[in-house]
């Protein structure tokens, strides 16, 4: 009886959940595609693997050299129905910084991101970011728009730009939308 109510919880739990991308393969994680500061002229590198836990790793240096600054990773998705969730959830550890969660709602329409920071510590934790606290940033700038309101997501970026070099290290395990 109690296995079967373990069951139950746990069903409900992950119904209520929307998978944006779990990190289980190498196929997958060719999905996700890299963008650094070098678009601008910087020379920022990283890059994302495979871990042998099964993770991705999110790894590189920001290097200010030829006004660069950041380093990305993004993926193109289909995601409706997104005002059925409150919440993009995150787990994930690696070097203690700052990191941005960036979303964009219609790819081919809007060149600005819809932004949020998080924390990460050399811990696992699980972060929720709220959904309608994404607010639009484009270049670096806040924009005078509204905050995320959006019922798709088009993309999806975690992006390091701490205005610092650093070598940084970002071990994901999966990203998804929670209530």
């Amino acid at each position: 009886m109690k296995t079967l109510m373990f069951c139950l919880i746990l069903t409900t739990t992950m119904a209520q959940n929307k998978m944006i991308f779990d990190f289980d393969n190498d196929a997958g994680l060719k999905q996700w595609v890299i963008e650094n500061d070098v678009v601008m002229g910087g020379v920022s590198q990283s890059k994302i693997q495979l871990n042998n836990s099964g993770n991705a790793v999110f790894s590189g240096e920001v290097s200010l050299e030829n006004n660069g600054g950041f380093a990305q990773v993004k993926h193109v998705t289909e995601i409706n129905d997104v005002q059925s969730y409150a919440y993009v959830t995150l787990k994930v550890k690696g070097k203690p910084s700052t990191y941005q969660f960036r979303i964009k709602k219609n790819k081919a329409e809007e060149v600005h991101s819809y932004v949020q920071e998080f924390e990460v510590t050399s811990e696992w934790q699980t972060i929720q970011l709220k959904l309608s606290s994404f607010y639009p940033r484009y270049r670096g700038r806040s924009l005078n728009l509204p905050n995320f309101g959006g019922d798709s997501i088009e993309e999806v970026a975690i992006l390091i730009g701490n205005k610092k070099k650093e070598e940084f290290q970002l071990e994901i395990d999966k990203i998804y939308l929670s209530k």
